[in-house]
């Protein structure tokens, strides 16, 4: 039977386009329901964040905050800092072109990911925050 089920990872973050892999979080919440086939969605709640999928490993962890520093600088003057003087415009930008969601599909109840992609939340904030994630599953349930 097909169903639709939601749940919620909590993160903290370190904020400054800052990357955590959030893979393992996400196969406990698929491998602690009684899922087979379907798509789950990874969904993140704010506006200074953004959620995608990457190799997880230390010259990445670099090069994706460089390239968002270079398409999008911090030092640059953003209207949205004159309206909420925040210094925070460029995590907005950022965000909003990473964008916020994900869908992954899975079978037999594993994800469909590649051997070397990791599904990652992006902190473009200029603070740290608890970050909350959204993660809903949909597809058919194991038959009982």
């Amino acid at each position: 039977m097909y169903k639709v089920e939601t749940h919620t990872i909590t993160v903290k973050t370190q904020g400054n386009t800052s990357i955590t892999d959030i893979t393992d979080k996400v196969k406990s919440v698929l491998h602690g329901s009684d899922f087979s086939d379907g798509n789950i969605l990874i969904f993140i709640v704010g506006s200074t964040a953004g959620i995608t999928t990457i190799e997880y490993e230390p010259g990445l962890l670099k090069d994706y905050p460089a390239f968002f520093e270079k398409l999008i600088p911090s030092s640059q003057r953003y209207h949205h800092d004159d309206t909420w003087h925040d210094g925070n415009g460029h995590s907005h930008v950022r965000a909003s072109l990473q964008g916020a969601s994900l869908t992954v599909p899975f079978s037999k109840g594993e994800m469909l990911l590649g051997t070397w992609q990791q599904i990652v939340l992006i902190d473009f904030d200029i603070h740290p925050r608890n970050r909350q994630i959204i993660v809903q599953i949909s597809g058919l349930k194991n038959e009982e």
